[in-house]
């Protein structure tokens, strides 16, 4: 979908001049998504190359070989991390495979909402982050799958044992979780994720994302953020609070 050098604005490596890497394709329908226009991928669609000696244009069906290309063409200076989002990048794994061989030095960093957990476990070897987004099943409005079966969790028991296949590949390893927390909801809405976490990845830093009104969602209050938090730390985790500074910075 689009190429282009900014910083990390969320989770463990906030801050970070990265390139990104945004694919399409994305079966899930998050309410208080940012980015709707990758949910799905058209036979004309089109990737946006932010290039260091202009932006342009080029068919979205890239190789990993052309797209490995078009990193280092936005690259501002010396080789960068690749942050791969989304839509959701578990959809391709074999392209991340294939990336990962043509990338060089450069560390390679996967952002997924950790819906596909075998998807995740025959890439994760190569990724040398994982940010993993723990999901509220309350959140996630029908899935819209992007090829039959393709493993998308629907019910709260399917959504329970992708998260935690997912965590369980993740723990103790380079990687983090991240929560949205959104403010029509009730600090105990989020109890049943920290208790997955506590379990299957004690030692994975969860960043608490405070919701962007996006598509109605309201922002949380102080108040409900501090009362999440707090549900983390009581179980032992290692938690931080931090907005999308890209965000606020309105940076891309």
């Amino acid at each position: 979908m689009e190429v282009f050098a900014s910083i990390q604005g969320e989770g463990a490596y906030v801050g970070e001049p990265q390139v990104f890497l945004r694919m399409y394709g994305c079966p899930l329908r998050c309410r208080w998504c940012d980015t709707p226009k990758s949910w799905l991928v058209a036979p004309e669609a089109t990737a946006r190359i932010d290039a260091k000696d202009g932006t342009r244009r080029a068919p979205a069906g890239a190789s990993a070989f052309e797209a490995a290309i078009w990193v280092a063409q936005c690259e501002r200076g010396a080789p960068r991390t690749v942050s791969v989002t989304g839509g959701e990048p578990l959809m391709w794994p074999d392209f991340l495979l294939a990336l990962k061989s043509l990338l060089g030095r450069r560390r390679l960093h996967l952002e997924t909402a950790g819906a596909h957990p075998q998807a995740l476990a025959r890439v994760v070897d190569v990724c040398d982050h994982v940010s993993l987004d723990l999901k509220p099943d309350f959140d996630m409005e029908e899935p819209v799958p992007m090829w039959p079966n393709d493993g998308t969790p629907r019910t709260r028991e399917e959504w329970s044992a992708a998260r935690r296949g997912c965590l369980s590949l993740v723990a103790d390893r380079d990687a983090c979780a991240k929560l949205v927390v959104a403010g029509d909801r009730a600090p105990e809405d989020y109890a049943y994720l920290f208790d997955e976490v506590e379990h299957c990845a004690p030692r994975l830093p969860v960043y608490l994302t405070p919701a962007s009104p996006v598509g109605g969602t309201p922002a949380p209050t102080r108040a409900l953020v501090d009362e999440v938090a707090e549900m983390a730390r009581d179980r032992d985790l290692l938690v931080r609070v931090v907005p999308q500074v890209h965000r606020l910075m309105r940076w891309p």
